[in-house]
């Protein structure tokens, strides 16, 4: 025992000294700061545009349709004629120009109707004059049914149904969708740790075996505590990186936002014209301040001191399973090159966790697929995290899952450092023979 953690000890010690590791723990919060705060900032002065549209109205049927807004105005020709009105919009710098031409009725209108640009419009205006039109038809098409237009005001009212749960307590809408972004986000902040850290255990493993510096440490401890060590003294590393990163991005954000005035909320408001759809994805609806604070009360619910311990917990089980398969890689391969072939397999589970626990969790986070992937040893640490959010017990993550999860987790790390430790005592003295599967397979067998 005292010799594993004298390799730890040195495994850490390397890392921290290294020249790159300290410049990249106080350099990274800096960087990942300035590309928040940049991005906030670009945001900002392009919410600020306003694009103005000029508009050739020709026809009887569209009039007062055209109302502004804060990423819209429109300026209406009148008595010019279209090749004229064209010079005008380009003279003076306006983002286009909307031809209404004369027809018999609305419909033709419509169809004729054509929005000339420098380049293609960006999609929210042609959103906004297409809904001008389809409003427009859709009253003209009623009242030819003998619809009024009173009638018609009253028929486009918006409704909303109200929704609780049965003791009484209101749902919210999106609340559901917030919940699972937040647990992915702790999902693939372990994901990149566990390439990146995994990644230095390989690197590690691969530049002892090269300099031939490992024939002289296998000497004197055994290659099953070597192999731990590194494991443990690389992640110990990583945890300090880590919490030197939250800490100094947090204080950093903080103080950034404070000097430069940035308002955060901004970049959420990216559908201009109160869209309540971005990419496909459902937005926070537009609510008074009474639904915001409603919105802030359902986020002070999150278990956030559950989430933060199951992250401990999923991160150390899910790092230990990982490394310890690129451990095995390093002590097989004799260079960096040849570990490509190895790689792929260790990351797909890892991207069809983030991807599939996306849509598996958003969709139904208590189905069968979210369960299923949040019980399965490889893509648990990710998926489970984003259940975790809705809590333990009715409603949230049952009890009985979480333990299972866990358990599975111990089970299959158990097995895997088992079989690496196998692979690494090979191929750790094995030189000039580029590896293959049906090797690893025999290295396996051996006693």
């Amino acid at each position: 025992m005292n010799k594993l953690w004298l390799i730890v000890k040195r495994e850490y010690l390397a890392k921290v000294r290294n020249k790159s590791f300290v410049v990249m723990t106080f350099l990274s919060p800096i960087l990942m700061v300035g590309m928040v705060v940049l991005i906030a900032y670009l945001t900002k002065i392009n919410d600020s545009e306003k694009r103005i549209i000029a508009v050739l109205n020709e026809s009887s049927y569209v009039h007062n349709q055209f109302l502004p807004s804060e990423s819209m105005a429109f300026v209406e020709f009148r008595s010019i004629g279209f090749e004229e009105a064209k010079d005008s919009t380009q003279a003076m710098g306006y983002y286009g120009l909307l031809h209404i031409p004369e027809g018999p009725n609305l419909e033709t209108v419509a169809q004729s109707a054509f929005l000339y640009t420098k380049e293609n419009p960006v999609s929210y205006v042609l959103d906004r004059l297409e809904g001008i039109f389809e409003n427009r038809l859709r009253q003209e098409r009623l009242q030819n049914l003998g619809v009024s237009a009173g009638d018609f005001a009253a028929v486009e009212q918006e409704f909303e149904i109200k929704t609780a749960t049965f003791d009484g307590q209101k749902n919210l809408k999106g609340i559901n969708e917030i919940k699972a972004f937040i647990g992915g986000g702790f999902g693939y902040l372990i994901m990149m740790f566990i390439i990146i850290y995994g990644g230095f255990v390989m690197r590690s493993v691969i530049e002892e075996k090269t300099s031939r510096i490992i024939e002289v440490i296998i000497s004197s401890v055994k290659p099953f505590q070597l192999m731990l060590g590194k494991i443990v003294g690389t992640s110990l590393a990583g945890i300090t990186q880590f919490a030197i990163w939250i800490f100094s991005a947090s204080l950093l954000l903080f103080l950034a936002l404070l000097l430069f005035d940035i308002d955060m909320t901004a970049m959420g408001e990216a559908t201009p014209m109160g869209s309540n759809t971005v990419n496909g994805m459902t937005a926070l609806p537009q609510t008074p301040e009474s639904g915001i604070q409603q919105y802030a009360n359902e986020l002070f619910k999150i278990p956030w001191l559950l989430l933060l311990v199951s992250f401990v917990v999923y991160f150390v089980l899910g790092y230990l399973i990982y490394s310890s398969i690129y451990a095995a890689i390093g002590a097989a391969v004799d260079n960096e090159t040849d570990t490509q072939q190895f790689i792929f397999p260790i990351i797909l589970p890892l991207m069809l966790a983030i991807y599939v626990g996306f849509f598996s969790v958003f969709s139904n986070p208590h189905g069968p697929i979210a369960v299923a992937f949040s019980l399965f040893p490889l893509t648990s640490p990710i998926v489970m995290l984003m259940r975790l959010p809705g809590g333990i017990g009715e409603g949230g993550v049952p009890l009985w899952q979480l333990l299972c999860s866990i358990l599975l987790l111990v089970l299959t790390f158990l097995a895997i450092v088992w079989l690496a430790a196998k692979i690494y005592r090979v191929g750790i003295l094995m030189y000039g023979k580029k590896p293959t599967y049906k090797e690893l397979y025999k290295w396996l067998k051996y006693s």
